[in-house]
């Protein structure tokens, strides 16, 4: 029942506060295409609710000649293909303010578990354990303000399972206000990867 909920939620919320996302949208689209030579916009195949595919849309952060389809972890050296511009919009999470769009296509939710790379299958197998591929997909979720970048697969798996067990209106307030915490500190942001326990 909640999802239906969810999905109002969600198209409210992008509705309500476009007066503040649209300007700051506008702005940094303008910053992104005179930094740096290459699209504003960056699109990616992703995996949705119950494994479907979807393309997510973020500002480019990467120079134009930066690999594809490639997790920043697995990247020899992630932050030399970074532009500063975009360095800044990673730390902020302000990359991915774009995926409003996502969110009123109906591809993707205000929270839930960020969407695996098409090519993630370790990620995708490991949530399946967790029932965590069952529910929509997230601009920000419950993983992302626990540890973000620095959470090994199978902890953020674990956490994403957590979230769709609980899932709830409340469960949802509290990691959207997280989240406005961590991007105001960088909270989780490791261009490298996860951190070796």
């Amino acid at each position: 029942m909640y999802l239906g909920v969810k999905r109002i939620w969600d198209v409210l919320l992008v509705l309500v506060f476009a007066p503040v996302w649209l300007p700051v949208m506008l702005i940094l689209a303008i910053v992104v295409k005179l930094s740096s030579s290459g699209p504003v916009f960056f699109k990616q195949k992703r995996y949705g609710q119950n494994r479907k595919f979807f393309m997510i849309y973020k500002f480019r952060s990467m120079y134009s000649n930066a690999p594809k389809d490639v997790p920043t972890h697995l990247l020899q050296n992630p932050e030399a293909l970074i532009t500063p511009v975009g360095r800044f919009l990673r730390k902020s999470s302000l990359d991915e303010l774009p995926q409003v769009i996502n969110i009123l296509k109906g591809e993707l939710s205000i929270v839930g578990p960020r969407p695996a790379l098409w090519n993630q299958d370790d990620l995708i197998a490991a949530r399946e354990k967790y029932g965590a591929n069952a529910v929509p997909v997230g601009l920000t979720g419950l993983a992302q303000v626990s540890g973000r970048d620095e959470l090994p697969i199978e902890k953020k798996a674990a956490y994403d399972g957590e979230y769709a067990k609980r899932m709830g209106f409340f469960l949802d307030i509290w990691i959207l206000m997280r989240t406005v915490i961590c991007a105001v500190s960088g909270y989780g942001v490791s261009e490298g990867g996860p951190k070796k326990e």
